[in-house]
């Protein structure tokens, strides 16, 4: 049987920022219920109660704080790390690529700080790494088809401690705050203990300090 706490918590789902607003305790429980009657009532094909609506409400914002409670992010376990100029060059995959790939490796001067990174998906391969590369990987991909190169990206990265590596919502947690603030990840890379964004340049200083935000004193 449908409740009006299961269309609640459909609604709630669904609607991410408001999620972040009622898990942050910044959203009115009346407005919230006064803002889904509608479409409660029209699921539910009948009438609702608005106190019955904010009870529901209630009972997911206390499920939501014991499933997100046992993350915290710290400066003894967490940092973060910006860097420029990148960009993503994103290839038909083919035969003869896998073989060039190869190359682009002897080039990139990680001591220094650069970064690689290939990305093979199903029909394509991203490559993500320095602006100042752009030109010598564009000559090992002659006769390759390049489909898109994005510039004026930034790589956000964000290490996390070992023991949260296995903490289920920990991905969702970070996501969603680039999603609170309208930031759209271009590529989300996974390495061990650091998981790297690329956003756009326009939004370096708002992604940074929406990362930042996670780590508590």
């Amino acid at each position: 049987m449908v409740t009006v706490s299961h269309i609640v918590n459909k609604l709630v789902d669904e609607k991410i920022y408001l999620q972040e607003a009622i898990g942050k305790g910044i959203a009115s429980y009346g407005s919230v219920a006064k803002h889904l009657k509608p479409e409660i009532e029209q699921e539910l094909r009948k009438e609702v109660a608005h106190y019955a609506i904010v009870a529901a409400l209630r009972r997911y914002a206390e499920k939501l704080d014991i499933k997100f409670r046992e993350i915290k992010f710290t400066n003894n376990n967490s940092e973060v790390n910006l860097k420029t100029n990148i960009i993503d060059i994103n290839v038909l995959k083919t035969p003869c690529l896998f073989d060039k790939l190869k190359r682009i490796y002897d080039i990139i001067k990680f001591d220094k700080g650069d970064i690689l990174h290939i990305i093979y998906g199903r029909n394509t391969v991203s490559i993500i790494t320095n602006e100042r590369y752009k030109d010598q990987i564009s000559k090992f991909l002659q006769n390759e088809k390049i489909l898109e190169i994005k510039e004026d990206l930034v790589a956000l990265s964000f290490a996390i401690d070992k023991k949260l590596v296995s903490t289920p919502g920990v991905l969702f947690q970070i996501v969603r705050n680039f999603a609170w603030e309208n930031i759209n990840i271009i590529e989300i890379i996974s390495i061990d203990l650091e998981m790297i964004f690329i956003v756009s340049e326009k939004d370096a200083i708002t992604g940074y300090k929406a990362l930042k935000r996670l780590i508590t004193e």
